[in-house]
């Protein structure tokens, strides 16, 4: 992916690479899930629905848990039973990395998690779900693949059997690299190092290629016949046409800088976050110096979109800035010592509206791309922060969007000001924003009486400057990169030189210590000192 902060960063770097991250896969057996296919799926097993009862149906959950069990025990693999929201991938890869595994299933983990449960009544044969879905056994097949390395199935064990298929880009670009001879050091989901990045880089974009959806969908096959079979046999599963699909639920991507020296990477990235959190103006700003701590129990609300951004430090070497905006994700932190990430993330593909069957990867991580670039491009534009003489000049001149005379843009006013703050505020939405949501931000800024007819008005006159656009066929709007450079400049230059520099003009107040101030204060102040000649050569100051 290119993009301008790479660009402007590049000296600095040793290299870069695109990845495909987080992968996880929804398989389910389509006919089980209605109530007349599932009826006909039983009766195939058991020629009637004699036994289709609730009773059965139980029974069929406990089997499948006494043959997990009598087949870890004959195997001399690990099974352990989790409680609800202990984080089971970590203590799998902590299991991996201490103990020598060939390959196949190496761990079994057992945990409660709702899941879709039939009921039956014995008289009549009924079939409904169980409201609300209850906490059942699920089963977590911890794999070693030869191909994707570690992957993770996990299955229900109520009968239709859904199931998860939980996989790693980085997993899978590490096995290739290693097969194609490629050196590289490698710290939990991230290269962190390699003397060719450009073949690491050439691995990893495959993940990319349409060939991926026939790779997802050996791997499956290859892994999930052997995880059911704990519940339905070879036999049972060809005698009753037992077939999994596929569809994907969650994905993510990064963007990944391998940077030269860790203390220059450093810098370029509490630099971004410092001005980007503040220009954003997203509504939460959380700043957490420890592990964050959640409740246990939350009751359960309507779904509503969440906007937020947080700066987290959750370990002494990781500071991650997170924007989430409903089930997307996207954020920008350090890993190891010399390696800043972009990442996009997607809770649940439904969010992308762009169908979420398996043949749809490419166009859900198209998608995704699409986004990820979208958010560096804006860091890139609010960091590198300049505006041309001439088009500060133009400004408040009146201008044209089509046929139709605007005014101008006067940020002198406290209005356009807060509207130029909440386009920035805006500009990372991937669908772009509305005047109502522009008027609900400036609103939300003290501006009680700006209605979505005077966004729409003033949204005119930012796109007769080219400082917004207008995104085709809708009624949504966006910043393009030269448009947030310049708008985030005049922001920046107001609020942190122009003001600063006007209060020190006629006094200076010589007894303020360095020492007890930040960086930039520090900054501040040698810039106030050095211009207060230049004001008083000028006669603006006495």
């Amino acid at each position: 992916m290119q993009d301008p902060l790479s660009e402007r960063y590049q000296r600095l770097l040793h290299g870069a690479y695109d990845c495909v991250d987080r992968i996880v896969l929804n398989a389910y057996f389509r006919p089980g899930h209605s109530g007349g296919g599932f009826r006909h799926w039983w009766r195939e097993l058991w020629g009637s629905d004699d036994k289709l009862d609730t009773t059965h149906l139980m029974r069929m959950a406990g089997r499948f848990s006494r043959r997990v069990r009598a087949f870890a025990k004959a195997k001399g693999i690990p099974l352990r039973e989790f409680a609800v929201g202990e984080r089971k991938h970590d203590q799998a890869e902590e299991y991996l990395a201490t103990h020598e595994v060939r390959g196949g299933i190496f761990l079994i983990m057992i945990s409660r998690a709702q899941a879709p449960v039939w009921e039956a009544d014995a008289k009549n044969h009924h079939l409904e779900w169980k409201h609300p879905q209850p906490y059942v056994n699920h089963y977590s097949f911890h794999i070693l693949d030869p191909d994707w390395g570690h992957l993770t199935i996990k299955i229900s064990g109520h009968p239709p059997f859904p199931a998860q298929v939980i996989l790693n880009g980085h997993e899978y670009v590490a096995c290739q690299a290693r097969k194609a001879g490629i050196d590289f050091t490698k710290e939990g989901n991230c290269f962190t190092h390699t003397p060719d990045a450009a073949g690491l880089a050439r691995v990893a974009d495959t993940l990319s290629e349409p060939q991926t959806i026939g790779r997802l969908t050996q791997v499956c096959e290859r892994w999930i016949y052997t995880c059911v079979s704990f519940a339905l046999d070879s036999e049972e599963q060809q005698q009753t046409g037992f077939r999994y699909q596929y569809s994907v639920y969650q994905m993510e991507y990064s963007h990944n800088l391998l940077f030269q020296v860790g203390a220059q990477m450093e810098q370029v990235f509490q630099a971004l976050v410092d001005r980007s959190r503040v220009r954003l103006g997203v509504r939460e700003v959380k700043t957490i110096l420890g592990r964050k701590h959640r409740p246990k129990y939350r009751p359960r609300q309507k779904e509503t979109p969440e906007w937020s951004i947080a700066i987290e430090r959750p370990a002494y070497n990781l500071t991650v800035f997170r924007i989430r905006c409903g089930k997307l994700t996207l954020k920008i932190y350090t890993k190891g010592e010399r390696v800043l990430r972009a990442e996009g993330l997607v809770h649940n593909t439904r969010e992308l509206d762009l169908g979420r069957d398996l043949p749809n990867f490419t166009r859900i991580l198209a998608r995704l791309q699409e986004i990820l670039r979208r958010f560096v491009e804006t860091l890139a534009g609010i960091d590198a922060c300049f505006i041309n003489d001439q088009r500060l000049e133009q400004l408040p001149l009146p201008g044209r969007v089509g046929q139709t005379r605007v005014g101008g843009i006067d940020l002198s006013r406290a209005r356009m000001r807060k509207v130029v703050e909440a386009i920035l505020a805006l500009s990372c939405l991937p669908r772009g924003f509305s005047a109502s949501q522009l008027a609900a931000q400036v609103q939300a800024a003290g501006l009680a009486d700006y209605g979505p007819r005077r966004a729409s008005y003033d949204l005119k006159k930012f796109r007769a400057k080219e400082l917004v656009r207008k995104i085709a066929r809708s009624r949504r709007y966006q910043a393009p990169q030269d448009g947030l450079r310049a708008l985030a400049a005049v922001v920046i230059l107001r609020d942190h030189v122009i003001q600063p520099l006007l209060a020190a003009a006629s006094s200076l107040d010589a007894s303020q210590q360095l020492g007890a101030q930040t960086k930039l204060d520090q900054h501040y102040q040698r810039l106030r000192e050095d211009m207060q000649g230049l004001f008083q050569e000028l006669g603006v100051a006495a």
